[in-house]
């Protein structure tokens, strides 16, 4: 295997992990002054200008607080947890594409860590695993709130893993493909794939909030139930990985859906862009279009966080076993359809 191609692989990793922790960290930056926005407060001001610190001095508490393991717990399980919930957060980024190939000093560079035709299914094997980090923790803490709260989350995702199923399949059958590369390819411009599978993208969406564990499908961590779910035993850093994990996961699922439904770093008057700044800027400024679209999805996250209560757990059942399943499923059968009818006349 060339050198310079695996140098350039570690690189992108290296840049794509660090810009998950950014965000992930700002994120709770943003998320309270969304909240005190929305809320008539200002949020954190404190830390330096405008309170743009205040991430780092989270951080910094994180590490200094006391390492707390239950004497009853599993010592194991109860460490392993948080890091696979934070390990299966990040690695789903490896399949999306960030950007189209950019000119890099004479040589072009992918901007996707590994473009595999089955793209679409790993980053479902990803999410299906990431419930395992939270049943670990749940179980290992050897508490019965900790507990109830892993088996509401592995039941949650497990409902709502279906109905995304559902949802993609829909847009497979437009794409016929697998890959993230090829279907963001196929959205040129403005060709995108929200303006043929809107409820697709609905239901893929609210899914979303629920595999995340999102308000208002936050059961999981339901405070006035569980006390603090399933990081009730957790402190110092241990917590800070779920909290992590969280934010990652939102930033992961914002990303998947700028990329399958909204075109990814396709944008209109792309080719003019392309045409007169060259293949090394207009690329960049793709890949700055897809953060966007990004951004914009985390502010919807954290918009509805503080705006719809919470739902009851009979609620949330009734959700995705009676309303998503079966609208995914006549969604499938009006896709097949119409596309049966446009390929015979």
């Amino acid at each position: 295997m060339d050198s310079a191609f695996v140098i350039e692989k570690f690189i992108l990793v290296a840049v794509i992990f660090g810009i998950s922790l950014v965000i992930a960290m700002y994120s709770t930056y943003a998320e309270r002054k969304v909240a005190a926005y929305l809320q008539d407060r200002l949020g954190p001001d404190r830390a330096g200008p405008f309170g743009i610190l205040q991430p780092l001095a989270d951080g910094i508490k994180m590490f200094m607080k006391e390492e707390i393991i239950p004497t009853s717990s599993n010592r194991f399980l109860f460490i392993a947890g948080p890091g696979l919930a934070l390990l299966c957060a990040c690695i789903g980024t490896a399949v999306i594409p960030w950007g189209s190939p950019v000119l890099i000093a004479g040589k072009t560079v992918s901007l996707q860590v590994s473009d595999i035709n089955v793209g679409v299914l790993y980053i479902f094997g990803v999410v299906s695993l990431g419930v395992y980090g939270v049943m670990i923790g749940g179980w290992a803490s050897n508490n019965k709130y900790s507990l109830l709260s892993a088996i509401r989350a592995a039941s949650q995702n497990i409902s709502y893993e279906i109905a995304m199923g559902l949802s993609i399949i829909a847009l497979l059958l437009m794409t016929n493909t697998l890959s993230l590369k090829e279907i963001v390819g196929q959205q040129h411009g403005l060709n995108w794939n929200v303006w043929y599978q809107p409820l697709g993208f609905l239901i893929f969406m609210v899914c979303s909030f629920a595999e995340t564990n999102r308000a208002p499908f936050d059961l999981p961590e339901c405070e006035t139930e569980l006390i603090g779910g399933y990081h009730t035993e957790y402190s110092s850093m241990k917590l800070g990985f779920y909290l992590f994990a969280e934010y990652i996961n939102m930033f992961v699922s914002s990303a998947v859906m700028a990329a399958l439904y909204w075109g990814g770093y396709n944008y209109p008057g792309m080719d003019y862009v392309a045409a007169h700044l060259g293949p090394t800027w207009a690329p960049l400024i793709g890949t700055a279009v897809f953060f966007g679209k990004i951004v914009m999805f985390i502010f919807f996250f954290m918009w509805v966080r503080w705006t719809i209560p919470r739902f009851r757990y009979d609620q949330l059942m009734n959700l995705g076993w009676k309303g998503l399943i079966p609208l995914a499923i006549a969604n499938i059968i009006i896709t097949g359809v119409v596309i049966a009818i446009i390929e015979k006349f």
